[in-house]
């Protein structure tokens, strides 16, 4: 077995296993614990819509897209346009943030 690379969580979980032997050392990916808890319904059922979209995208020959969600429609967005910064910005969503936020 191939030595760790010096950096990352398992490199330092297994130097705290052998420094301190007494301890339980556990290494976690976060993933949707990180965002907020376990996938809902809604969470699962649109990674795989979203994950047909992008096999349909491929058998149809389109390169260079983002697939999405828009009116409940899987859709392909270019990426020129997914990563343009002018989108268009709802300026109702600042004054919501304003009035819940504390």
């Amino acid at each position: 077995m191939s030595e760790s690379p010096k950096c990352g969580a398992l490199y330092y979980a297994d130097r705290v296993k052998k420094e301190f032997p007494d301890y339980d050392v556990r290494v976690s990916i976060l993933g949707h614990l990180q965002r907020g808890g376990r996938p809902t319904a809604h969470d699962r059922i649109l990674a795989s819509r979203t994950g047909v979209g992008a096999v349909d995208a491929i058998l149809q020959g389109q390169r260079n897209v983002m697939i999405g969600v828009r009116n409940n429609e899987i859709v392909y967005v270019p990426l020129s346009e997914a990563i343009r910064s002018d989108k268009p910005f709802d300026k109702k969503l600042i004054t919501v943030l304003d009035e819940l936020s504390i």
